[in-house]
């Protein structure tokens, strides 16, 4: 999938079959939509094109107001929201800075200057509730008049419903929210998954826990940056880690911003998903992961996010979870390596 920030490069295609939307989580009902927008391209001997925001529209408008509770929690990273729209079988996406100049455009020169000149959409597929330009003012009538008028095909895709319930960001966001990785599973389609590369911490984790002789590493974590500052989730996982060998590793991970830990951290203030391995692969050795990209499936919550009074509290609370994360994988609800190996497809290289 070719990728660019804004469309005035040389490489971007000259003519496309074209949805827009934030796609964060890239869910069951985005993927329908993504499916009919590869056939249509098809059809019409086009490439695919997804034109994507970021950040967020509302998160934008959320910071000019300065009233952060509008901004929505983020599912998914963008490094993560590229990978799903690749292995989706998108071939281009174009990811706009929304911007002043983006939020003042008048749906009209949207349409003119974005979809038309500046994407050569030939086919433009839409969510119902789909709006667009200043002030929200565009609608679907207008696009589907501009398109008879302009010699571009609209359509409009209705919700979509497994079991009853409409798939939407928001529905997942709610069920993320709640801990029921499960049911958040079932609308994306997959288990809720963050990817990044490993980063350095403060190397406290190995310490933790480590016997006075120096024997063991201690809870040695994987530090992976969670870009957006609300997650959708956050609290205490048992996950499953993919890219440190050919099988996946289970493990025990905290999502949030570690509030046992002192503003020395040098990852303070930062959310971040902080990953122990049940068991560390010998081959990588005390430094080996650091700048690999690896992906992390949230598969069953625990608990929420704890402060602890003191190192020796937090060495027993991590503990305790290491050995909850193994009863969770020792019941007959997780998922075995082996069937969660087939898993790993392009999101690994991207």
């Amino acid at each position: 999938m070719k990728i660019f920030r804004g469309f005035h490069h040389p490489g971007i295609a000259r003519a496309c079959a074209l949805t827009i939307g934030n796609f964060d989580g890239v869910h069951r009902g985005h993927q329908a939509m993504l499916a009919l927008l590869n056939s249509e391209a098809a059809h019409r001997g086009v490439e695919s094109c997804v034109l994507t925001f970021e950040p967020h529209p509302r998160d934008y408008f959320a910071g000019t107001l300065h009233k952060p509770e509008l901004a929505p929690a983020r599912i998914g990273t963008l490094r993560d929201k590229l990978t799903e729209l690749a292995r989706c079988g998108v071939q281009q996406t174009v990811v706009l800075p929304f911007d002043a100049r983006l939020a003042a455009q008048s749906p009209q020169a949207f349409i003119d200057e974005v979809l038309l000149q500046g994407l050569g959409a030939r086919y433009v597929l839409v969510g119902d509730d789909f709006r667009f330009g200043s002030q929200r003012a565009g609608d679907y009538a207008l696009l589907d008049a501009t398109g008879q008028a302009r010699g571009f095909d609209v359509a409009r895709m209705n919700s979509y419903e497994v079991h009853g319930l409409r798939v939407s960001s928001s529905a997942v966001r709610q069920a993320l929210g709640k801990g029921d990785m499960e049911a958040a599973a079932r609308l994306l389609g997959r288990p809720y998954t963050i990817s990044g590369h490993v980063v350095h911490g403060r190397k406290l984790g190995r310490e933790l826990g480590a016997t006075a002789e120096g024997v063991g590493d201690g809870f040695r974590t994987l530090n992976l940056r969670f870009a957006h500052w609300k997650p959708a989730a956050s609290g205490i996982f048992a996950v499953l880690v993919h890219g440190l060998g050919e099988f996946p590793l289970q493990g025990v991970a905290n999502l949030g911003v570690r509030p046992s830990l002192d503003p020395d951290d040098v990852n303070g203030g930062r959310v971040l998903l902080e990953t122990h391995c049940l068991q560390w692969p010998a081959d990588l050795g005390a430094e080996g992961a650091y700048g690999k990209i690896v992906r992390v499936e949230l598969l069953h919550k625990l608990h929420d996010e704890l402060k602890y009074d003191g190192l020796d509290a937090l060495t027993t609370g991590i503990a305790k979870d290491c050995a909850d994360a193994r009863a969770y994988f020792a019941s007959a609800h997780a998922p075995t390596n082996h069937t969660e190996t087939r898993r790993q497809t392009t999101r690994d290289r991207i």
